[in-house]
């Protein structure tokens, strides 16, 4: 025996299922925001372990892989010139610090966070630099870094990039192997 509805009871019964299929369509969607934001960290992550590895092998042009290759890139840092204005401006930059190293300098980094909102994306970590100068005396200092990443042609790129040392308020003098 079949059961016949009457337009209440019809309606009840597609408003029952028209509230299903939206529940299932939101969470659906969420775990696709959830998933793209976890695939963003991990494309930052992985721009990050790019970094790190030509850091210490000291391959300029392959860390600048990882930066806009325009004139809209702005580096804050700890030493002069305290600002670096494009691409050009940071690889020359980072030309020099290389070339005041015995070797090639090595480079950790931890506390890595990272927030990626849709093409937008930060990060933040302590990096700890090692090496010796060609004056022969070792360099150990330790650097906060935040930078801003922006969606390029579906990569992930450095936009903004500050580097910064905490200070001794007492002495004004910088603390270049604090911890946390």
């Amino acid at each position: 025996m079949h059961r016949r509805f009457g337009p209440k009871e019809h309606g009840k019964k597609a408003m029952k299922r028209i509230r299903y299929a939206a529940i299932i369509m939101a969470l659906a969607s969420a775990t696709a925001c959830f998933a793209g934001a976890a695939d963003d960290e991990a494309a930052i992550r992985a721009l990050e372990d790019r970094f790190t590895a030509a850091f210490n092998a000291g391959d300029v042009d392959a860390m600048m892989k990882n930066y806009v290759p325009d004139n809209s890139l702005v580096v804050f840092d700890v030493v002069p010139p305290r600002q670096h204005l494009g691409a050009d401006a940071y690889r020359k930059a980072w030309v020099g610090f290389f070339a005041t190293f015995k070797g090639t300098p090595k480079i950790a980094i931890t506390d890595l966070g990272i927030i990626v909102d849709g093409n937008l994306g930060f990060r933040h970590s302590i990096q700890h630099v090692m090496g010796t100068v060609k004056q022969g005396h070792p360099v150990d200092r330790t650097v906060r870094i935040t930078d801003g990443y922006r969606r390029v042609g579906g990569d992930w790129l450095i936009v903004l990039e500050h580097i910064s040392v905490p200070v001794d308020l007492a002495t004004g003098k910088p603390d270049l192997a604090s911890k946390p």
